[in-house]
């Protein structure tokens, strides 16, 4: 039985990340690298530093549906909290890099900022779920 819909509810955002990300750099990115007069070892770069991503949004859905039937929450709590920092920093590298090399296409960040919004909520709602799961287990075992 799920333990925590929050978390649940963000391992299926991160695997439906990982799969369209990974299918749109698939279907439009990588025929663009391929069709260019760019060098194969830059090719390989961004191919790798693409499935890498979305790869790693793989484990951190299975993470999350996994952490979703945990019954000690405050086991998850830390896990919970290193993945919002992962992706807030990812948010910032990608907010930087955009606004130094291509200030025009800035707003191109806004469907990723949503997606990052979201899960950083839901999993930041998730640890907030948690502490009061256990503070009401507290009261209701001091009875």
């Amino acid at each position: 039985m799920t333990k925590n819909y929050f978390y649940l509810s963000a391992g299926i955002l991160f695997i439906l990340l990982a799969v369209t990300h990974t299918l749109f750099g698939l279907g439009t990115a990588l025929p663009i690298l391929h069709d260019s007069s760019i060098d194969s070892s830059i090719t390989t770069i961004f191919t790798f530093q693409l499935h890498m991503i979305g790869v790693q949004d793989l484990i951190y859905g299975i993470a999350a549906v996994i952490m979703s039937f945990q019954r000690d929450m405050t086991r998850v709590r830390f896990a919970a909290r290193m993945i919002v920092a992962i992706l807030f920093a990812r948010w910032v590298i990608m907010a930087l890099i955009t606004a130094i090399y291509d200030i025009g296409n800035i707003m191109d960040l806004l469907t990723s900022s949503i997606a990052f919004s979201i899960l950083i909520v839901l999993l930041l709602l998730g640890t907030k779920v948690q502490s009061r799961q256990l503070e009401g287990s507290e009261r209701d075992s001091g009875r």
